[in-house]
């Protein structure tokens, strides 16, 4: 069976990028990214940090987060931002030029399942997709709504 989504990557912070990384576990998807060095998360401070948690990710070689954003950015075929309509945040800020950069696909949503749906069904199979959003501390409830969204795309792929 052909999957839209094959892999889900994100830098695992808290929020939207980590509500990518349990979902794709449950649903039994690859998951992967890069993270800064040490494991950095704001509710993991302490290296080895997300590592110990999520051993799929990656160290970046710098503790800088957009070293980390433009990995991920680079080593998906599309991303997926999740955030509020007036939610700003200088990393979701970054991921939008990154992406234009690289002239990787894009879609920025609140949550919406028909967008996202119609978005992935045209951009075909075998997909890494980057998941990536603002904080739980910029955005409390960021990570339910794209989890909630995420395991409706999954249940659906």
């Amino acid at each position: 069976m052909r999957r839209r989504i094959e892999r889900i990557v994100s830098g695992g912070q808290s929020g939207a990028d980590r509500a990518g990384l349990d979902s794709a576990i449950a649903h039994g998807r690859r998951y992967g990214g890069w993270c800064p060095a040490g494991g950095w998360a704001e509710d993991f401070p302490q290296p080895p940090g997300l590592l110990r948690t999520y051993p799929g990710l990656w160290e970046a070689p710098s503790a800088d987060p957009a070293v980390r954003t433009y990995s991920n950015v680079r080593d998906s075929h599309a991303t997926l931002i999740v955030a509020g309509d007036h939610t700003s945040s200088p990393g979701t800020d970054l991921t939008i030029q990154v992406a234009a950069d690289l002239g990787r696909p894009l879609l920025r949503t609140t949550g919406e399942h028909g967008e996202v749906d119609q978005w992935l069904s045209g951009l075909g199979y075998g997909l890494t997709l980057n998941i990536a959003g603002p904080r739980e501390s910029q955005q409390p409830g960021i990570y339910a709504i794209t989890r909630t969204l995420l395991d409706h795309v999954f249940d659906g792929d």
